[in-house]
């Protein structure tokens, strides 16, 4: 099977893929991003009831990164607008330094939504990372990656193709 990019004509030129003949089916997407905090900002955070000097930062992080998500098309130059039905952010600590974002995004339609859930996910880590900046500047993004996608041709599960 020979793979090519999707997102060229037969001339090699930037395209929207075309859906409009496919089916609309459920489709869902995971990811996440992991934000690494210098040791004390982390307890700093903790201690503060993740709070930072600019409010609840991951409260505010999961309603920017849901606004992302819903705005993907705006962003990524050939994603396709979406009515998103389902978009769930979490933010956890996974180890004393290490805050853990994941985005969930749904949707029945043509076209899947790994680049709404990469997005969410991305943007919310940013948000984390500008609410907290004050305390530091060490902070790290890192690890932005598909976990889960079902529906359409293939199923990604823990980040492994399905075929």
């Amino acid at each position: 099977m020979t793979r090519r990019f999707t997102h060229l004509d037969a001339e090699g030129r930037p395209a929207m893929v075309d859906v409009g003949a496919k089916q609309a089916t459920a489709r869902t997407a995971v990811a996440e991003a992991t934000v690494e905090f210098p040791a004390e900002v982390a307890e700093a955070l903790r201690r503060d009831g993740l709070r930072s000097a600019k409010g609840p930062v991951v409260d505010t992080a999961i309603i920017a990164g849901t606004m992302a998500a819903k705005r993907t098309h705006e962003l990524i130059p050939f994603c396709h607008p979406l009515g998103i039905e389902k978009c769930r952010i979490e933010a956890d600590f996974v180890s004393p330094t290490e805050l853990r974002v994941r985005c969930e995004v749904a949707v029945t339609h043509k076209t899947g939504v790994e680049m709404e859930a990469l997005t969410g996910a991305s943007v919310a880590a940013l948000t984390v990372y500008d609410m907290c900046k004050a305390l530091s500047h060490a902070i790290v993004i890192r690890d932005v990656r598909l976990v889960d996608k079902h529906g359409g041709k293939h199923d990604v599960v823990a980040g492994e193709v399905q075929r």
